[in-house]
């Protein structure tokens, strides 16, 4: 099978890297919205994970014409009524990581459960109209106070029995192995050898 290229609708090095590191696997090159000539960054007005991704894959497919894939993630907490959600990278009107950190960690005062998990949706969409979506979650607990330098976000604050530590705490390889976006795009690239299967790309 010929390589069939994507176009990611983000301009995050790390998402594209470990995109290209899973996807590679299915036959698919994923290009930078630079490298594909497209600049595309629209309204996230979905109310799920599934679909602001699909919102972020269409109008990149749209833009290029060629297939995209996106990717919506956030934390959810069970204490908090499933916030921050999809508003996780700006809860709260933060500027910086700290700042929502902060301000999680002062809204979770008192609170017994801690139980929270991060949250990952892969879409992919063809210029045929097709799409594919899948979704990748991470158990774990909101600690009292941060802890570790390692890993970006609300990583300092998510504590997993399996490690013992918070995922700031652990390498980037350990945090791989369980992450979120890591089996949302394990899934997808199951689901793209399935599609290819049936729609052979020239």
């Amino acid at each position: 099978m010929s390589e069939v290229k994507f176009v990611l609708a983000s301009n995050n090095k790390g998402k594209l890297r470990e995109m290209r590191e899973i996807l590679g696997e299915a036959g698919v090159s994923v290009l930078s919205q630079s490298e594909a000539g497209i600049q595309v960054e629209p309204d996230e007005t979905g109310t799920t994970f599934e679909e602001n991704a699909l919102i972020k894959a269409r109008a990149a497919c749209l833009a290029a014409g060629i297939p995209a894939i996106a990717d919506d993630s956030g934390l959810v907490v069970d204490a908090l009524g499933g916030a921050p959600g999809i508003y996780s990278a700006r809860y709260g009107n933060c500027a910086t990581d700290e700042e929502r950190v902060e301000l999680l960690l002062s809204n979770m005062r008192g609170k017994e459960q801690r139980s929270a998990r991060f949250v990952s949706c892969i879409a992919a969409v063809f210029p045929n109209g097709d799409e594919l979506v899948t979704r990748g979650e991470c158990e774990g607990e909101i600690t009292q106070s941060p802890a570790g330098e390692n890993g970006f976000g609300y990583d300092p604050i998510f504590y997993m029995a399996c490690f013992g530590r918070t995922l700031a705490e652990v390498s980037a390889e350990e945090k791989n192995g369980v992450s979120h976006r890591g089996k949302a795009l394990r899934a997808m690239k199951t689901k793209l050898d399935e599609y290819f299967k049936e729609n052979k790309p020239c």
